[in-house]
């Protein structure tokens, strides 16, 4: 006659059988973590060539992303950290990290983050010593999640060379048209300043008409999705003002006279 089973051999079976899985899940985790360092510092800089708009399909990215230079900025001055390798930085952990971020106001937290991390990685291209392309991380709240993407300008400071966002959860087919290549193609050519110096670049709730010489710092909104095309209005402005990259990109315009 079969000896039958008692509940503590069944409960050492099983949590037996937990450690084992626990054991291979975890040696499977260190053993694919460069592989997955690898691939997210790849899609990095993928993010970064398509914001420039220098990705193309079949482009050699390493090539590509290798005429870049990796900076830290204090955002609070608006000047470069050179003591700091900016590969050591998380900005998404440091963001929630009191030590090295800021806890901003209603009146002050246009884009919806909380919290504005107080360095930051910006990636310039240079070509005999001059500026040709800055290219700034933004990210603040839209409708449904937080968009994180990447604003590039052009030596002048003033020009947008190109928009990309590659985290979000928008509505498809409304606030998520933010990656449609149609309307990302509106963003290059806009000027960020008027003539007064004023920052007057703008998404607005419908399409602009190109016959106004406003125009020029309008970007059409997204049609249906008036809360995504003001999230996005926000934290543009929040990111080019003075409590996110203003300083610095005051900085930037001085060095280029």
């Amino acid at each position: 006659m079969a000896k039958k089973e008692t509940v503590s051999q069944t409960l050492i079976v099983a949590f037996i059988l937990c450690i084992v899985c626990a054991v291979i899940v975890s040696a499977a985790a260190v053993i694919l973590k460069p592989k997955q360092d690898a691939n997210k510092e790849l899609e990095r800089k993928i993010n970064v060539l398509a914001a420039a708009g220098l990705m193309k399909e079949g482009a050699d990215v390493e090539q590509l992303f290798s005429s870049f230079t990796a900076k830290v900025v204090d955002l609070n001055s608006g000047t470069f950290l050179t003591d700091i390798d900016a590969l050591s930085i998380n900005s998404r952990k440091e963001a929630k990290d009191p030590a090295f971020s800021t806890e901003l106001s209603k009146k002050d937290d246009l884009a919806k983050i909380g919290r504005r991390v107080n360095r930051a990685i910006v990636y310039i291209l240079e070509e005999e010593g001059e500026i040709k392309t800055v290219v700034l991380p933004i990210h603040g709240y839209g409708l449904w999640s937080t968009l994180y993407g990447f604003l590039a300008l052009e030596g002048d400071i003033n020009t947008v060379a190109g928009l990309a966002f590659y985290s979000h959860t928008e509505t498809p087919g409304l606030g998520g048209e933010i990656d449609n290549p149609r309307w990302k193609a509106l963003w290059p050519g806009k000027k960020l300043y008027n003539e007064k110096g004023e920052l007057a670049i703008q998404v607005t709730k419908g399409k602009n008409n190109p016959e106004l010489a406003s125009s020029i710092h309008k970007i059409d909104g997204l049609s249906g999705a008036s809360l995504t095309t003001r999230g996005v209005d926000n934290l543009v402005h929040y990111w080019l003002d003075e409590g996110g990259f203003g300083p610095f990109l005051a900085q930037l315009k001085k060095v280029g006279k």
